[in-house]
């Protein structure tokens, strides 16, 4: 038989994997939910991860928030799988034969992450240190609850553009610019700040939605992969199975999830606004700082 010792050991440590896995599912779910709708996933998961206790200072769990969202990733490319292949057939003319190779909606998005992943690369030391300040996330889902909601008033009824088809290279520039500020500022959404910029240029809610998950694909590998590369170089040891383990739940849970989220946004854009969204980020911002005070 076991020494007492060893069963407990045993013991806390099965409840301990099994806690690990729950998180993971939890975190998952949060992720797939929130990823693209303009809420800030950063900030949710953040808060999600103090209710349930996560070690803040865990390096591991701080590349786990980061990495999943390669999962919601993947169900962009699966849901828009024929869009993907229309571009890539149609480039570099477009279908109606009047694009060129710089502003086919291909090259745009190519742009746009250009613009978007220089200074974010110069700043990443200074945007992972807010990445822990709920502080910064509060008031950031305040303000760009406001900033959505005067924008989509003044103007979805203005929209010149209503297709992705259509753009232009300076709304793929504003868009691409206004990315930078969702990163440099964690709870202000990604997704919230290219709808936002592709709003006030002139795209239509459905033209800057779309564009929005588009570009995602590009900017979230990106950061992800860099993310999931200083980890490895920095980690002293090698990632556990139990750890590859515990980031393939949160990862196919988030696809999923995230799939889902997808299908139901894009029906709901084209027939409703953002304010909703807006009215929800005042009221998770409010929370967030009442209970930070």
């Amino acid at each position: 038989m076991l020494p007492d010792a060893h069963v407990t050991q045993l013991t806390e440590n099965t409840e301990k994997n099994l806690n690990d896995y729950l998180i993971a599912a939890i975190v998952g779910v949060i992720e797939g939910l929130t990823e693209f709708l303009p809420v800030s996933s950063t900030a949710h998961i953040r808060i999600t991860q103090e209710l349930l206790g996560v070690d803040r200072e865990s390096e591991y769990w701080k590349m786990f928030a980061i990495v999943i969202q390669l999962g919601a990733i993947l169900s962009v490319i699966v849901y828009f799988r024929s869009r993907i292949r229309e571009f890539l057939a149609s480039y570099p003319k477009g279908k109606s034969g009047d694009r060129l190779w710089w502003n086919h909606p291909l090259a745009l998005i190519a742009i746009s992450f250009v613009v978007t992943a220089g200074p974010c690369f110069l700043i990443d030391e200074k945007i992972g240190e807010r990445l822990e300040d709920l502080n910064i996330m509060g008031w950031a889902l305040i303000v760009g609850g406001i900033v959505m909601w005067i924008v989509d008033r003044m103007f979805s009824s203005r929209a010149t553009t209503q297709a992705m088809e259509n753009m232009t290279l300076k709304q793929s520039l504003v868009i691409g610019f206004t990315q930078i500020f969702a990163a440099a500022l964690p709870g202000t959404s990604r997704s919230m700040a290219t709808i936002a910029g592709g709003q006030v240029t002139g795209l239509s809610r459905t033209a800057a939605l779309e564009f929005s998950f588009f570009l995602s694909i590009p900017v979230m590998v990106a950061a992800t992969s860099f993310k999931m590369l200083q980890f490895i170089l920095k980690s002293e040891t090698a990632i556990s199975s139990h750890e590859w383990s515990v980031l393939a739940v949160g990862f196919g849970v988030s696809f999923i999830v995230a799939l889902i989220v997808i299908a139901w946004f894009m029906a709901w854009v084209r027939k409703h606004g953002f304010t909703p969204f807006a009215i929800y980020r005042l009221i998770a911002g409010a929370a967030v700082l009442i209970w930070l005070a």
